[in-house]
């Protein structure tokens, strides 16, 4: 292998050859490959080897570290029980689903009693990294001189072929991850479990305390923790819900510490981080600052005030969108602070200069010269249409009613054949039940009428689909925006897919006729149409270049000089974050401290708001002082710290570890004045936001009752 490839697949996979890691605590690393930080990471205060990390022949850390349906947050096993910890928003839709008005969870908390008061919760499934191996040898050589599209075509054909010889014999289910933009692959075998069952979780007045105004801030005082078990079959292999499955024993499960922390203590965040874009180009900050971030906010906030004002009106109504409105608005928030942080920071600066000194450095390089022109084409011819594929995507498709209407767009062929049809009625007879469980009409209405306005007013003329037109023809009242309203009103007034019983009469005899002159199935295929036979090409020649011209810079950046590419960006596969309990200063004169108190929350407490209330035991809780073990040498619960670990949406409900690899907390966010992170990281501000073990194990005892304590190894 000569230097060049060695030099590449070492740091963009994390090693160290010639270089030390730069000690900032930048850095989501592949933990099968973090053997050449240790020393730094000793230096830094690391007590274990990073064998204890990652071993396959033996229990490591990486055995107590789930991937939580499929990648959306993560979790610690934390007893020879299989008993998981997670955040409270990873456990959200969970609980949510799992409450009614009358057993209303969500608002009043639960604890189990026993294993037979857990709540099996369907459609949840975690897995357990078995194993990673570098199969980048195995790929390459697959790939030269193939198009983008072929290369995408071989790259999965590869990966299912090492996928299928992999787990051949076995229960374990793998696949094959891109890293560096496509210059190195890796397989993943996970060993999968799909009986998870909810054994606790505070009060979301406690578990999502600060609602939206404290979201993505420091200082912050939420108990942002939920508590699961995983089931597995008699042989401790991962099964399906059964009332025989047992709980899992684990090969590795965390302590925990409540010996505390301060400032400088080594920490380490054990996690499946979902996407950076460290490697973006200042076309791509541009672009995200000026037309895409805006447009994603727009139109978010117009679902969020559209639900926002149902969901005030009663408990059923809250409970049935309160999953989807906690998760639009989490980026609705973030990508306001990411516009801001961008610009604050000079993102778009830094871009640019790095930038030129690439171009300066690949002068002569026939590999590498150029590259930014054909990029700037690229960025040149999509641009345009950037805007109407954020407001389609964010907006138009925002409305819930489109889970039942695109399906029936999409089948128009077989509604033409009367057994096809029948039996695609039959298969969505299932989800409609399920949709209707939850839809709610009124708000529904309201984000139709909005988006189509906001779309109408934004987006350029020659762009529209001719439907508008034929709206504002038909429904005509004035103004656009009435005219929207009154259309709306008669969409969701008679649509087979506004109504449970209008798509169950609709499912007895589905036809193409039957769906001819229905404004919604016209509203929103009209609107596909539209985009896909106009303007989607522009979107798919953007990606194939951009995908194309990313890999070779970064290839090059790695040949001018490697230490600019030490670690891939995240994918949603595990790693490894190391760092340190480290406060800051967001600005001049103001200085925040490292950790927060119970008292805080007191302070914030708001009696009967909806972001800031607390339930009645823990005021009485408090006023009597009664936080038993958990208590600091000030007589303070410790509620949230902070350190300097690089993290990233997925590494939600991440352990964060002390040196000896014990739990002293969980990791549930970001602080606002690093919202840039994901593009850049920034080692004066960038944190990571997380609530204290202690905080987390007195919720558990004394604010629910609950004896779970007992069930852990706890390190004094």
């Amino acid at each position: 292998m000569n230097r060049l490839k060695i030099t590449l697949l070492s740091f963009v996979l994390g090693i160290s050859v010639s270089y030390a890691s730069d000690p900032t605590d930048e850095g989501m690393w592949l933990p099968s490959l973090i053997g050449k930080n240790e020393a730094q990471m000793k230096k830094q205060g690391f007590k274990l080897t990073t064998k204890d990390i990652y071993d396959i022949n033996n229990a490591s850390l990486k055995d107590a570290i789930v991937r939580m349906g499929g990648g959306f947050c993560t979790g610690e096993i934390v007893s020879d029980k299989g008993l998981l910890f997670t955040n409270h928003h990873c456990g959200y839709d969970a609980i949510a689903t799992l409450s009614t008005p009358t057993d209303n969870i969500l608002d009043n908390g639960f604890w189990a009693k026993s294993n037979a008061e857990e709540r099996p919760v369907e459609g949840l499934f975690i897995d357990i990294l078995v194993r990673m191996e570098d199969v980048t040898d195995k790929i390459m050589p697959e790939l030269k001189g193939l198009s983008e599209k072929d290369r995408a075509a071989k790259v999965n054909q590869l990966g299912n072929e090492l996928s299928k010889k992999a787990t051949d014999g076995t229960d374990y289910n793998a696949s094959v991850r891109e890293f560096a933009k496509g210059n190195a692959y890796y397989l993943f075998v996970f060993e999968k479990f799909s009986d998870i069952r909810l054994v606790g979780t505070p009060p979301q007045s406690i578990g999502k305390y600060g609602g939206d105004t404290d979201n993505w801030e420091w200082p912050r005082h939420t108990g942002d923790f939920s508590v699961f078990r995983i089931y597995a079959n008699k042989n401790n292999k991962g099964a399906d819900y059964s009332q025989e499955n047992v709980p899992y024993k684990p090969k590795k499960f965390l302590p925990v510490s409540l010996k505390g922390i301060k400032p400088g203590d080594f920490t380490m965040v054990f996690g499946f981080p979902g996407r950076t874009n460290r490697y973006e180009t200042s076309m791509g900050i541009k672009l995200a600052i000026e037309k895409v971030n805006p447009g994603i906010v727009k139109n978010r906030d117009i679902r969020l005030k559209a639900w926002k004002e149902e969901m005030d009106k009663d408990v059923a109504t809250k409970l049935a969108l309160s999953s989807e409105y906690a998760n639009i608005a989490n980026y609705w928030k973030y990508f306001i602070g990411q516009t801001q942080q961008l610009q604050r920071l000079k993102v778009y600066d830094q871009k640019v200069a790095m930038e030129a000194k690439f171009n300066a450095w690949a002068k002569g390089k026939a590999e590498y010269e150029g590259i930014f022109e054909e990029w700037q084409k690229a960025y040149a011819a999509y641009e345009p249409y950037a805007t109407h594929s954020t407001y389609l995507n964010q907006g138009i498709i925002g409305a819930n009613v489109v889970n039942l209407a695109l399906p029936l767009v999409m089948a128009e062929e077989q509604l033409k054949d009367p057994v096809r049809a029948k039996a695609m009625a039959e298969r969505m007879k299932g989800s409609a039940d399920e949709f209707f469980k939850s839809f709610n009409l009124p708000s529904d209405q309201k984000i139709v009428a909005q988006t189509l306005l906001a779309f109408y007013n934004d987006i350029p003329k020659e762009q529209h689909p001719a439907i508008i037109q034929e709206i504002l023809a038909k429904f005509s009242a004035g103004t656009p925006e009435e005219s929207f309203k009154k259309f709306a009103q008669e969409m969701y007034l008679t649509s087979v897919v506004t109504n449970k019983d209008r798509f169950a009469k609709f499912t007895e005899n589905p036809s193409t006729e039957a769906l001819a002159n229905d404004w919604a199935l016209k509203y929103f295929s009209d609107f596909r149409k539209n985009y896909l036979t106009k303007y989607s090409k522009y979107s798919a020649d953007f990606q194939e270049i951009d995908k194309k011209l990313s890999r070779i810079y970064i290839k090059g950046l790695t040949e001018m000089d490697p230490s600019l590419v030490q670690y891939p960006d995240a994918n949603s596969t595990l790693r490894v974050s190391y760092g340190n309990v480290q406060d800051y200063d967001p600005r001049d004169g103001v200085h925040y401290n490292y950790k927060t108190n119970i008292t805080g929350v007191i302070e914030k407490y708001k009696p009967n708001d909806y972001e800031f209330d607390l339930p009645k035991n823990f005021l009485e809780l408090y006023k009597n002082k009664d936080f038993g073990q958990y208590a600091d040498a000030q007589g303070e619960v410790p509620v949230g710290f902070i350190t300097n670990n690089d993290i990233t949406g997925g590494n939600s409900g991440s352990p964060v570890l002390n040196a000896k690899g014990e739990l002293i907390g969980l990791a549930f966010d970001g602080n606002w004045e690093a919202m840039s992170g994901d593009i850049v990281f920034d080692k004066k501000y960038k944190r990571c936001i997380n609530v204290d073990i202690r905080y987390v194990l007195w919720c558990i005892e004394k604010l629910g009752g609950s004896d779970l304590v007992k069930e852990l190894k706890v390190v004094k």
